[in-house]
């Protein structure tokens, strides 16, 4: 495996350095404080080929790798975790999963709006009594003559209210049967279709996060991923893919709060001297390092994996675990380098921290990742 940033790679970071600059960094602490989402930043993320980094060009899209995807993911969440975090929902998740098991069809309607960023894109699993337990969901679908009638709800869904279209799971067979869910693909504006509640969160708050309504909601049939009860193995094969995303995600929010600390650390003066001359703060500093180093090499091995088509669950699994409870530490020690200041808004590490921990919880839980390792160990 090659550890040196391919050319493609350097040129989106410095893309993306560049836009962030212009684009993000003046606003996101306004849109942090009042949850608002920024729709026309994912359109131009559109416009520079980033919502549809993994959609062939036939289709539209830039017709990259894992390796390009992870750059662009942890790239972004360097600067602003909520933007990373509905960058990756939209790309490895909606789109991902049309991408993935949709038909020629499904695929040259949908796709090319995707990937261009006229349309957001989110994806439903999670329901208010089942999140970990994906197997007891209770939003249903029924046949009706040539089309499927869905009722139900689904929560904590990124980009459920802003979006164009979702990608949403449900059961059309008997409670835990692995065969008995369908994935339908369903656009915004379907009549009996709406978006609920949305969440006042601790941290990534310009994400949006919000309740889906199924309320007798008519869904033709040609707006079924694959066949008829393979939704949950379709899932499971795309959150392979989306926990790279979450590591990445992880890796960005941590590689921001370092960067952060070590400036910091060398400005802020106590005792007549930069406090990074000091042991206390520059072990902190070194232990940020080599966490951040490991979890980068366990997310580029998984995606180089990805990318070759090989299995990808253990090593997925291993890179979002680690990364994600890598984020949390780093975040907290930085707030812990900056002092009282770490604890204010008026410096970048406050939001790290409270960003940091939706990455242990989202796409699968730090107890979920576990589960699945000990399982690919131990079969």
């Amino acid at each position: 495996m090659n550890f040196e940033l391919t050319e493609n790679q350097q040129m989106i970071a410095k893309m993306i350095q560049d836009f962030g600059e212009k684009e993000i960094k003046p606003d996101m602490m306004k849109w942090d404080e009042t949850q608002e989402f920024p729709v026309e930043v994912f359109r131009k993320l559109g416009e520079l080929g980033l919502m549809g980094v993994l959609v062939p060009e036939e289709y539209g899209g830039s017709g990259l790798g894992y390796m390009e995807y992870v750059t662009t993911i942890s790239e972004v969440s360097k600067i602003c975790g909520s933007i990373g975090l509905s960058l990756a929902a939209h790309n490895s998740l909606c789109t991902g999963h049309i991408q993935q098991f949709g038909n020629e069809e499904q695929k040259k309607n949908w796709l090319p709006k995707l990937a261009s960023g006229e349309w957001i894109g989110a994806w439903g699993l999670t329901e208010p009594g089942t999140g970990s337990d994906a197997m007891r969901m209770k939003c249903t679908a029924v046949e009706d003559g040539d089309d499927w009638v869905i009722n139900g709800t689904k929560c904590w869904i990124t980009n459920g209210k802003s979006g164009n279209i979702v990608v949403v799971l449900v059961r059309t067979g008997e409670l835990l049967d692995s065969h008995g869910i369908t994935t339908f693909v369903i656009e915004h504006g379907t009549p009996g279709f709406s978006s609920g509640k949305k969440e006042d969160k601790l941290g990534m708050r310009a994400s949006e996060t919000v309740e889906l309504i199924f309320d007798n909601c008519r869904v033709p049939k040609e707006n079924v991923l694959g066949k008829t009860g393979e939704g949950f193995v379709q899932a499971m094969k795309v959150l392979d893919g989306g926990r790279i995303s979450i590591a990445a995600l992880a890796l960005g929010i941590a590689k921001g709060a370092y960067e952060a600390s070590v400036k910091y650390s060398k400005e802020r003066e106590q005792f007549g001297r930069p406090i990074s001359d000091f042991q206390g703060i520059a072990f902190k500093l070194a232990d940020m390092a080599t966490q951040i180093e490991a979890a980068e090499l366990l997310t580029f091995q998984a995606a180089d994996m990805k990318n070759r088509g090989e299995k990808v669950s253990k090593h997925s699994a291993f890179a979002k675990y680690y990364a994600s409870e890598v984020s949390v530490r780093v975040a907290t020690d930085a707030v812990q380098i900056y002092g009282g200041y770490g604890y204010t808004k008026e410096f970048p590490v406050e939001k790290y921290y409270r960003d940091s921990k939706l990455c242990t919880i989202g796409e699968g839980t730090s107890e979920i990742q576990k589960l699945v390792i000990a399982r690919e160990i131990l079969n």
